[in-house]
């Protein structure tokens, strides 16, 4: 049976608000696309196809009523299994939580639920969104399909894949270190890390309280655009929210870029251990693009990489033993051996660490305001390296290269992924788009022109349909 890949998220809302497109036919390609694929690709923890029809026929007798929610209405979303969801099992990938059943939507659950989404199940992600690729945990890693043998970065590895491979048309991720960055780099997806505090985390697993980040992730950066529309916004029950708006409207990504001042940070990526020449090549091709758009493409220097990254991952680290320290005590046969060694290395971490990486983040914090003031946004890699075989891959090789992604944790500032093109061997290569705290819609609008104005959108995965 031919599967085609569904429509694009913006494209879909567009044609089911206006009759051209049924929830109940989008819901099915993608139930069907899953039962094809998901099997070899492991995408999906759970898939709840049964309540996933309901929605998606509650949807269309709305829409066809005049009772239209908005963008999102009738459009099939799946969630990291971080993210909770009354009523079913949500693990964090863990067999510690392998029984787990939430009473309580997430806070971003219970707004995708008013839009109108229709929510096909949960995501694989790496246990405590941390540990893996792990193939000794409860859910083995979610392989990359543009090569199954590649790791398919993490730790929402299973939305990265199954938005390239069509299984949905939009997921929500968190991202602490880089956790939608990475798997949109890897999968040619768009992932957009939101400005600290705009999305709620109330309901979702802590890894890092100060570092993480709900975000959207999507085949475009209109449909993050749309995704991220429904669920920010101050809630009460998470206090990093109130009082923050975006500077703008998310969702107007169709402005153009002319006359933006976008800075291309080099010194990220520039060296012999930092990237390799085809994504440093990729860097320039895709600066080149932007000035053809009508940006005053600028030189810019940030802090040095490893500054960035060693405050995050100090950061991330204590907190992480922290808020995991009683199930890693009390039942560690449960746990991956991943998981135990990268958690268990906060038990060794003093408070003064913690507090002297504190100290070094505002400092970060201060030189990047500082050395933004010449321009509105900035252009880096997404990624240093193409991915490696999942077979190779050992505890701390995230230790091996700077992290390109810590950056935009560490200042709060929004990021966005975007898939920038491919290299020889047909991977994909992704570039990330930053601003100032608060500038989401302007990153979101920079992605959009960028992708509008390149063919990589047009390219998926070479999967057997």
């Amino acid at each position: 049976m031919a599967l085609p890949f569904p429509p694009r998220l913006a494209e879909a809302a567009r044609d089911i608000r206006a009759g051209r497109l049924s929830p109940v036919d989008l819901t099915e390609l993608c139930l069907a696309r899953i039962a094809r694929h998901d099997p070899e690709l492991r995408a999906f923890l759970s898939v709840r196809a049964e309540a996933a029809r309901v929605e998606a026929r509650r949807a269309d007798a709305e829409i066809r009523s005049g009772l239209w929610r908005g963008p999102l209405h009738g459009i099939p979303l799946a969630l990291k299994d971080a993210i909770d969801t009354a009523g079913e099992r949500t693990t964090i990938g863990s067999r510690v939580f392998a029984d787990r059943v939430p009473t309580q939507d997430a806070e971003l659950v219970t707004r995708l639920r008013r839009a109108g989404a229709i929510l096909l199940g949960k995501l694989e992600c790496h246990e405590f969104c941390l540990g893996g690729p792990a193939l000794d945990a409860f859910a083995p890693p979610a392989r990359n399909p543009w090569n199954r043998d590649l790791y398919a970065g993490g730790s929402s590895s299973g939305a990265g894949v199954a938005i390239a491979a069509g299984l949905c048309l939009g997921a929500i991720g968190t991202d602490t270190g880089g956790s939608v960055r990475i798997p949109a780099a890897l999968n040619a997806t768009a992932g957009h890390k939101p400005t600290y505090g705009l999305v709620s985390n109330h309901g979702i697993h802590p890894l890092a309280q100060t570092l993480d980040h709900p975000g959207p992730m999507a085949w475009t950066s209109e449909d993050c655009a749309l995704i991220l529309a429904a669920i920010m916004g101050p809630d009460s029950k998470d206090p990093a929210t109130l009082g923050l708006k975006p500077s703008g409207d998310v969702a107007a990504t169709g402005a153009g870029i002319a006359g933006l001042r976008i800075g291309v940070v080099r010194n990220f990526s520039d060296g012999p251990d930092l990237a390799t020449p085809a994504i440093n090549a990729n860097l320039e091709e895709t600066a080149a693009t932007l000035a053809r758009l009508g940006a005053e493409m600028r030189d810019i220097v940030l802090p040095d990489l490893w500054d960035y990254t060693v405050c995050n991952t100090t950061i991330m680290t204590s907190e992480a033993f922290a808020n995991n320290a009683p199930w890693l005590r009390a039942t560690p046969d449960k746990v991956s051996a991943f998981t135990r060694g990268r958690m268990f290395l906060g038990a060794f971490l003093r408070a003064e660490d913690y507090q002297r990486a504190r100290r070094m983040r505002r400092v970060l914090i201060a030189a990047t305001r500082a050395a933004m003031a010449p321009v509105d946004a900035i252009l880096c890699a997404g990624m240093l390296a193409p991915p490696a075989p999942v077979a190779s891959m050992r505890k701390f090789y995230y230790l091996q290269r700077p992290l390109i992604t810590a950056p935009f944790n560490v200042t709060g500032m929004p990021a966005l992924g975007v898939c920038s093109g491919f290299d020889a061997d047909g991977l994909p290569i992704g570039v990330q788009i930053a601003a100032r705290p608060l500038d989401d819609a302007l990153v979101l609008r920079i992605g959009a022109a960028y992708e509008a104005a390149t063919p990589w959108r047009e390219r998926r995965p070479p999967l057997a349909e």
